[in-house]
C-alpha cells in the first residue's frame, strides 16, 4: 500500500500527526506496535494523575474533619484505585482509535522498521510513504547500577502496573517523575526515601519554589537526600537488613550510606527509542541517541520527519503533540516552524508546580520579578491551601513577561494563562489589566503583575530592605 504520510509510533504526537495529515488531505498510515496513546497515556501521563488524583481524595477525606465534615475512619484500596486508573486509560485509548478512524486514518498494527527512504517492513510487508515522521518515543533509563535487575526494582513503567501499595520506598532521582511519586505514596501515608545525585531536586525549577515544596514534602513523611550517588542495590538479606527489603547503597559526602524499603523505584530520566528501526540503514542523522531536526521537524533526509522524545528537545507531551501539527503541517507543505521559546511544564505534586520561560537566576540581564504568597489568597485558603506562591519574571524596559514559576492548587491548569501572554509577547502591565475572577487562586497571578510596580493591595507593604529582596527588584545572574 502507498501513503502520502506513514506514522510510526502512535504517542501523543503520533497520533496527533496522523489526524491532522488527514485534515490536510493526506492518504495516512499510522504504524503502532502497542497500545495507542504511547508512553503518555499507557505508562506515563494519565495513568499517573489518575492515582494522584485517587490520592488527593483520600487526603481530602481524611482531613475532613477540619472543615466540619465528619466521616468515619477513612482506607484506601489501591487495587480498586489502579481499577480506577487502568479504566481512564482504556477509555481514552479506545477514544483515540475511535478518532483515527473518522478520520480515514488507516492504523496498522506491528513493528516498523525502515527498509529505505520511502518504505516501512511492518509485520514482513512493505508501507510506501512519499513523506514519513517517526515518533517512536522513549524508555524509562536504566543505568549500570550493580543489582537494578533485582526483585522489586521497579522502572516508572512497573510501578504503574502494581496492584498493592508498597509499604515502604527508596526512589533514586529527584526529577518531575521521581518526586511525583514521592507525592503520590506519601500521600497515602507511606514512608519515602528520595536520592538524588544533583544538588537539588526538581533541576530547573525555580529555587525558591523547590524549597518551599522541599519543606511541604518533608512534613509529608519524604525524606530527600541530595549529593547522593547510588553505588549499588542489593536485597535485604544480603544487606543484614530485613527480610524481603531493597537495601539501596549511596555515597553520600564521602561516607557509605543505606535507604531500605520494600520497594525502589528508579527514576532517573528517559533514553530515545531509536536502535532498531532502521535508522543507520537510512543515513539519518543522530547525536547521542537522538534524531536531528530542524525547525520544520525535517531530518537530514527532507521528506523524513522526526518528532516527541527521540529529537531530544524538551521531552513533554504536548511538545510532542505541537512537533506533530508542525510535521503534519510541512508534510502538507504549509511551511510552519516549531516555536520552543513559550513551552509550559508542569510537576504534579501537592501543590502543583507549574513554569514557562526563564527563572531570574537564569536571566543572564537584569529583569524585575513580581511575586505573590498564595496565603493572601481568599480563595486558596476556603481550600485549606495556605502555603505556595507565584513569580513573574519580565523585562525592565519593555514590560515583556520573559518567564513564571508557580507553586500553587491548580497551577497546571493556570500557567496556560501565561503562555498565552507570552505568545503573543504580552507586557506584565497588560497581565495586571486583566480582571479576573473573584474568588479564584488566579487572582495570584494578576497579583504577582501588580507587585512588579509595588502596585499590590493585597499584600503587607515591603519596607525599602525588602524591596531590595526578591520582589519587583532588577536582578542580575551572579557569576
Amino acid at each position: 500500500m502507498i501513503y502520502d504520510v506513514a506514522v510510526l509510533g502512535g504517542g501523543p504526537g503520533g497520533y496527533e500527526a496522523a489526524i491532522r495529515c488527514a485534515r490536510y488531505g493526506l492518504k495516512t498510515a499510522l504504524i503502532e506496535a502497542g497500545e495507542l496513546g504511547g508512553a503518555c497515556l499507557n505508562r506515563g501521563c494519565i495513568p499517573t494523575k489518575a492515582l494522584l488524583h485517587c490520592a488527593e481524595l483520600y487526603h481530602n477525606a481524611a482531613h475532613a474533619a477540619d472543615f466540619g465534615i465528619e466521616t468515619n475512619t477513612v482506607n484506601f484500596d489501591y487495587a480498586k484505585m489502579a481499577a480506577y486508573k487502568e479504566r481512564i486509560v482504556e477509555h481514552l485509548r479506545r477514544g483515540i482509535a475511535s478518532l483515527e478512524k473518522a478520520h480515514g486514518v488507516t492504523v496498522i498494527r506491528g513493528f516498523g522498521i525502515l527498509q529505505d527512504a520511502n518504505t516501512l517492513i511492518v509485520n514482513g510487508e512493505p508501507v510506501s510513504a512519499a513523506n514519513m515522521i517517526l515518533a517512536v518515543g522513549s524508555a524509562p533509563s536504566r543505568p549500570p547500577i550493580p543489582g537494578i535487575d533485582g526483585r522489586d526494582v521497579l522502572t516508572s513503567d512497573e510501578v504503574l502496573s502494581l496492584t498493592t501499595c508498597p509499604d515502604r520506598l527508596v526512589i533514586i532521582g529527584g526529577g518531575v517523575i521521581g518526586i511525583e511519586f514521592a507525592t503520590l505514596f506519601a500521600t497515602l501515608g507511606r514512608p519515602v526515601t528520595v536520592l538524588e545525585m544533583l544538588p537539588s531536586i526538581l533541576p530547573g525549577v525555580d529555587r525558591e519554589i523547590v524549597a518551599a515544596l522541599t519543606h511541604i514534602l518533608e512534613e509529608t513523611g519524604v525524606r530527600i537526600v541530595t549529593g547522593a550517588k547510588v553505588t549499588a542495590i542489593r536485597s535485604g538479606k544480603e544487606a543484614n537488613l530485613r527480610q524481603g527489603d531493597v537495601c539501596v547503597e549511596y555515597e553520600y559526602d564521602g561516607d557509605s550510606k543505606q535507604a531500605a524499603g520494600t520497594c525502589c523505584i528508579v527514576s532517573v530520566g528517559r533514553i530515545p527509542r531509536t536502535t532498531g528501526i532502521g535508522l543507520d540503514q537510512v543515513g539519518i542523522a543522530q547525536e547521542k541517541g537522538f534524531i536531528r531536526v530542524d525547525e520544520t521537524m525535517r531530518t537530514n533526509i527532507p521528506h523524513i520527519y522526526a518528532i516527541g522524545d527521540i529529537t531530544g528537545k524538551i521531552q513533554l507531551a504536548h511538545v510532542a503533540t505541537t512537533q506533530g501539527m508542525i510535521a503534519a503541517a510541512n508534510c502538507a507543505g504549509k511551511q510552519d516552524l516549531m516555536d520552543y521559546s513559550s513551552v509550559p511544564a508542569c510537576v504534579y505534586t501537592s501543590p502543583e508546580i507549574a513554569y514557562i520561560g526563564i527563572t531570574a537566576e537564569e536571566a543572564g540581564r537584569p529583569v524585575k520579578v513580581g511575586s505573590f504568597d498564595l496565603a493572601g489568597n481568599g480563595k486558596a485558603m476556603i481550600m485549606g491551601e495556605k502555603r505556595g506562591l507565584v513569580k513573574i519574571v519580565s523585562d525592565p524596559d519593555t514590560g515583556e513577561i520573559l518567564g513564571a514559576q508557580i507553586l500553587a492548587p491548580r497551577a497546571t491548569d493556570m500557567i496556560a494563562e501565561i503562555a498565552a501572554i507570552m505568545r503573543c509577547e504580552g507586557t506584565v502591565e497588560e497581565l495586571a489589566a486583566t480582571i479576573h475572577p473573584h474568588p479564584t487562586v488566579s487572582e495570584i497571578i494578576m497579583e504577582a503583575a501588580h507587585d512588579t510596580e509595588g502596585m499590590c493591595c493585597n499584600a503587607p507593604p515591603k519596607t525599602m530592605k525588602e524591596k531590595g529582596g526578591a520582589h519587583h527588584e532588577i536582578r542580575h545572574k551572579h557569576a
